[in-house]
């Protein structure tokens, strides 16, 4: 096989392995009352800290007027604030609230569980688990960029 070959047909490889198990991951949540773009709006502010709908609707990669939707969505459930800015009270952030972080922690660690109990129905060896680390090394290398 050539190397553009391998590389193709990695791809497509890694692309079906992807969705599948993001589809299992994804029954396994906190609250039915979100959807999943909803619950990466909660995600990205935990991680990244309080930020501006366009700066949200960049890291998304969707429309500011879609992303306000979703921000107002979750206003109404008690899951973010809008803030104003200190120095310009024209420019407002989003912050996240503490029942938004419960709901991602909870998420998380449902989401880690039910992957761990995944990988236990396998036999897997050491040297099999240290490469599904390292793979899951170089995808997030890849998602990162």
């Amino acid at each position: 096989m050539t190397e553009p070959d391998l590389l193709h047909t990695t791809a497509t490889d890694l692309r079906l392995a992807t969705f599948r198990l993001a589809r299992r991951l994804r029954r396994e949540r906190a609250s039915d009352n979100i959807s999943d773009a909803q619950f990466a709006v909660l995600a990205s502010l935990r991680a990244h800290g309080r930020l501006a709908i366009g700066e949200l609707a960049q890291r998304e990669r969707v429309s500011a007027p879609t992303m306000s939707s979703s921000v107002d969505a979750l206003a109404h459930a008690g899951l973010v604030l809008r803030v104003p800015a200190e120095d310009d009270r024209r420019r407002v952030y989003i912050e996240i609230t503490d029942a938004g972080t419960a709901i991602v922690s909870a998420t998380v660690q449902k989401h880690d569980a039910a992957l761990a109990a995944a990988l236990a129905e396998f036999d897997f060896s050491e040297q099999e688990l240290r490469t599904l680390q390292e793979a899951a090394a170089l995808m997030r290398k890849v998602a990162e960029r």
